[in-house]
């Protein structure tokens, strides 16, 4: 358990040194604050678009981070070499894989938990200087705390996504982990689509092949409640519950495949 702490504590501490995390996180922090502007255009939606773009903008930048930056945290170690003097210490490969990805996933919690205070600081001053008139016309209150169920699918969606990108990492090169973890991504959101196929397709086999993708794939659309949030719709602590297990299910499969795959590979 200290040897995966202190891989963990090495990803962490190099994740928040990057300048590209910054920087990502600082548009995320620019994009929500500029959602002000946005609302302007639209009289009696504004809280309702600094929401959807803030939490849009959180989600969108935490995949680019989970991916690759997730890519990279085998890749990276093998291509210069420094994994054979990690991996001379007291460490196996297993405590290896395990310490990167929970590395990671703490750096995107924190990120993601940086955009959800630039988020509600900007819903803060907006309620501040906001009319009683037009805080009655608002769908839900500007710092409304359904949205951290939103955040918390979102933080939920990221480990998922980080999980895709380290298994892919193991086997394949960079380019091909980011397709696959991008398609892995986009397939997830479009899976309810895919169950439902026959209804848009007349071949059989088609219709098959569908479906079964949709039982093996992860379904990252039950993880996506934003627009209920903005639409100040309570989400069921049940679908919180059951999306989040079977998403859970998915990241300890990705992370013991990772960890499979890994040892038995051949770092000659």
């Amino acid at each position: 358990m200290r040897a995966i702490s202190v891989v963990a504590f090495g990803v962490f501490r190099d994740s928040i040194r990057d300048r590209i995390a910054y920087g990502l996180v600082f548009f995320a922090v620019m994009l929500i604050a500029a959602s002000i502007l946005l609302a302007q255009l639209t009289a009696g939606q504004d809280v309702k678009i600094i929401k959807d773009l803030g939490l849009a903008a959180s989600s969108v930048i935490g995949v680019f981070i989970a991916i690759f930056f997730g890519i990279g945290l085998v890749t990276k170690e093998v291509e210069r070499r420094s994994i054979y003097s990690l991996l001379s210490k007291p460490v196996t490969r297993s405590q290896f894989v395990v310490g990167k990805y929970l590395g990671l996933a703490l750096t995107l919690l924190i990120n993601l938990a940086m955009m959800a205070v630039a988020l509600y600081a900007v819903l803060a001053y907006f309620d501040w200087t906001a009319t009683p008139g037009l805080r009655a016309s608002w769908e839900a209150p500007a710092l409304d705390p359904r949205m951290l169920t939103a955040f918390a699918l979102i933080g939920v969606e990221l480990m998922l996504i980080t999980a895709t990108a380290l298994f892919f990492s193991t086997f394949s090169s960079p380019f091909l982990s980011v397709a696959l973890t991008a398609g892995v991504y986009v397939i997830g959101h479009f899976s309810e689509d895919l169950k439902h196929i026959d209804t848009i397709v007349k071949s059989p086999a088609l219709a098959g092949v569908a479906r079964g993708v949709y039982y093996i794939m992860p379904n990252l659309a039950s993880l996506d409640i934003k627009s209920e949030v903005v639409h100040g719709q309570s989400v069921a602590a049940l679908h919180m519950v059951s999306a989040s297990a079977t998403s859970g299910l998915f990241i300890a499969l990705l992370v013991l495949g990772a960890t499979i795959v890994f040892s038995r590979r051949d770092l000659k």
